[in-house]
């Protein structure tokens, strides 16, 4: 919960501690009098009070017997701006085969997935990579053992340039290459300006046709240099309808490997009203119907063609995300469920626009929702990147089937995994916050298997359950350091008794258990 909201501080200057002795005094938002050890005896009871009421029951029931689908092992992945191939004012590229901390990094969120695109590679292109850039860009992806996404331009491009270049990834690295897009978000290409009366008018935004049209001719031209080629697209910003009709036109043939699409459930992040609306907004069932929108509308159709689908390109808010919500603790709970929700829902993958800098129009701007940035001694992992890694640590296997009861209806998502390892996963976000945030007290059973195993635990948590929290996250009770490396470790939990595990989960973060 916020900060200005633990604890006994939820009383307000019109309600002062009842008291016996002394003047009632109001300080740092806490009513108190001045009567020593019976104010503090008085504040612990109030406290323990509380959070004994604040305890709310979710039972969950996993049969273990009946896996369903398996997540993909290259689920987890990243996106950047193209630009970001160019070497830094140093001389230095960001990948390189020699940036042993963005390696460990990489190795340690479970990152599999990284893709280059963005505004920088097509309608605000600007300082293209060269063949030195792209060869350092490969290199770095094989030591850190990820599949590229690449973008070739569109808008204003040339097809034989982009033919060339996506020969010579396909020709020097055939390994490392996933798909080409052909095009960065073209329903945000600009549109024509018409003067009406002397007032600028704009013109209609680009019709499917047109680019359809576009896209066909730069294919085309690509296959007959490149006969081996996989495309994917058409990566759209969020609209359910392009991915469909794309997949109708082109999902047949024409080199089509995969449906990607891009998706920030919030609005830009300059127009968040407040920072605890945003946070609020990326904790709801509002932001999990926009989820459940763009899936319907082209996701069942893409995997009933035999295609996978992917977020190419995913974040909370766009423009670089909002201050004081996409940089605290809320995106850490936020991105986990959001990972595992598509993951459920078929994805084969999913990655979070990232970097110092990212796209927002036709600017560059530090990013607020990053999952780390750069500092001088390596990367500082930002809440995201805790969400990141805590997905990692559950999701290697295929989902099981869960049978929950939530009769208070808590703010608690709920995912299970029959692990590679033959161990269960089950992964508990408890996204309550505020003045009136629950505990889980959860009774977890998967039948006889649990009574005979060792039940082990691991928490992702700010201090104080504070999800406005920017720093002091832990997850397994250790930050992840700059030089990529973490030391979490799995805490053993008390046996079942008769069959039943209990387990707590503090409102404001997730805790995964493994037996």
């Amino acid at each position: 919960m916020d900060k200005t909201l633990v604890q006994a501080r939820v009383r307000s200057p019109q309600s002062p501690v009842p008291s016996q002795c002394g003047r009632p005094i109001y300080k740092s938002g806490l009513w108190t009098r001045d009567c020593g050890l019976r104010t503090l005896a008085f504040l612990l009871i109030l406290t323990l009070a509380m959070a004994v009421h604040a305890q709310s029951p979710l039972t969950i029931s996993v049969d273990a017997k009946h896996p369903g689908a398996a997540i993909s092992p290259d689920f987890a992945g990243l996106s950047f701006e193209m630009s970001q191939l160019r070497p830094g004012q140093d001389g230095l590229r960001y990948f390189r085969p020699e940036n042993i901390r963005l390696i460990n990094l990489f190795q340690t969120l479970g990152i599999k997935s990284l893709r280059l695109g963005g505004n920088t590679s097509d309608r605000n292109w600007r300082n293209p990579p060269d063949q030195a850039d792209i060869d350092s860009l490969f290199a770095f992806a094989k030591a850190a053992n990820v599949k590229v996404i690449y973008c070739l331009r569109l808008h204003d491009g040339d097809p034989a340039e982009d033919a060339r270049t996506a020969k010579y990834i396909t020709d020097h690295f055939p390994d490392q290459i996933a798909c080409f897009s052909i095009g960065q978000e073209p329903t945000a290409y600009p549109r024509t300006t018409n003067w009406v009366d002397g007032v600028p008018k704009k013109g209609p935004r680009l019709a499917f046709a047109t680019y359809s049209n576009e896209w066909k001719t730069f294919a085309d031209t690509i296959i007959k240099t490149v006969q081996n080629i996989k495309f994917c697209g058409p990566s759209t910003e969020y609209d359910p309808t392009w991915p469909r009709e794309f997949l109708d036109a082109f999902g047949k043939g024409n080199h089509v490997a995969m449906i990607t699409t891009h998706l920030y459930p919030g609005r830009s992040g300059d127009k968040v009203p407040s920072p605890e609306i945003g946070r609020d907004e990326m904790l709801s069932d509002h932001f999990t119907a926009v989820y459940q929108k763009l899936y319907d509308g082209f996701a069942p159709a893409t995997l009933a063609a035999g295609l996978s689908y992917r977020l190419e390109e995913a974040n909370n808010f766009f423009n670089g995300g909002a201050k004081d919500v996409s940089d605290t603790f809320a995106s850490a709970l936020w991105g986990l469920d959001f990972m595992y929700w598509w993951a459920q829902h078929g994805a084969d993958g999913l990655n979070f626009h990232t970097g110092d800098k990212v796209g927002a129009g036709s600017e560059l701007r530090a990013a607020k929702y990053t999952a780390y940035f750069s500092t001088p001694d390596g990367f500082a992992v930002r809440p995201l990147g805790y969400g990141i890694k805590a997905f990692d640590l559950g999701r290697h296997g295929r989902f099981l089937p869960a049978t929950i009861s939530n009769p208070d209806n808590l703010n608690v998502s709920v995912y299970s995994v029959l692990g590679d390892d033959n161990a269960i996963y089950v992964t508990m976000i408890n996204k309550e916050h505020g003045p009136h945030a629950r505990t889980a007290a959860v009774s977890l059973t998967t039948g006889a298997a649990i009574a005979a195993t060792d039940p082990r635990t691991m928490t992702l948590t700010a201090p104080d359950g504070d999800i406005a929290a920017k720093t002091g996250m832990t997850l397994g009770g250790a930050k992840i350091e700059n030089d990529g490396s973490w030391t979490g470790t799995w805490t053993s939990l008390p046996p079942a008794k008769s069959g039943v595990l209990n387990v707590t989960v503090p409102a404001g973060s997730a805790s995964i258990v493994r037996w």
